[in-house]
């Protein structure tokens, strides 16, 4: 495991954390940590510790949703947070497109293209929270309010009701 950001992190990402003058940890594994239970069983964390960075597309711009990885976003939520007419998932080109990252790998900032962020108010019940540093292999830990302020984002509940 890999703990040095320059190294560990994908190059863009180590960019974004050098000029926000951010000193992280940024962990590297040999088994890939793209999906959230495969991130918080690297790690040794608790699946809703981690930070699902995802893109969808509100009246056809990007928009980026962080998400804890137990929980699934709410599409009709995001639509009324928005004021969007139609929201939908991005598809892996527009992913890489407007982050400058694959699926799996998006960290919640440091993307090619300014994108509007909305976080779910459910990441601000932990301590700490794991994200994605640019590739399906790195991640790095911050307080959820830290993360969220560097990702620009506003709050709301964008979680989808279990029944």
């Amino acid at each position: 495991m890999t703990t040095d950001a320059a190294s560990a992190a994908h190059p863009q990402f180590a960019a974004a954390l050098a000029e926000l003058g951010l000193d992280v940890e940024v962990r590297r594994f040999p088994d890939e940590t793209r999906t959230a239970q495969q991130a918080a069983d690297a790690i040794g964390c608790a699946v809703s510790e981690i930070v699902k960075s995802l893109i969808f597309a509100a009246d056809g711009v990007p928009v980026l949703v962080l998400m804890d990885g137990a929980s699934r976003v709410d599409v009709e939520r995001v639509r009324e947070a928005l004021g969007a007419e139609k929201v939908t998932r991005a598809d892996a080109r527009v992913v890489r497109e407007t982050t400058g990252y694959a699926i799996g790998g998006v960290p919640p900032f440091g993307h090619r293209t300014r994108t509007r962020v909305l976080a779910d108010e459910g990441l601000l019940g932990h301590e700490l929270v794991w994200a994605a540093a640019g590739t399906p292999h790195s991640v790095f830990a911050l307080p959820p309010r830290e993360l969220i302020a560097h990702a620009g984002a506003s709050l709301g509940d964008v979680r989808e009701r279990t029944a």
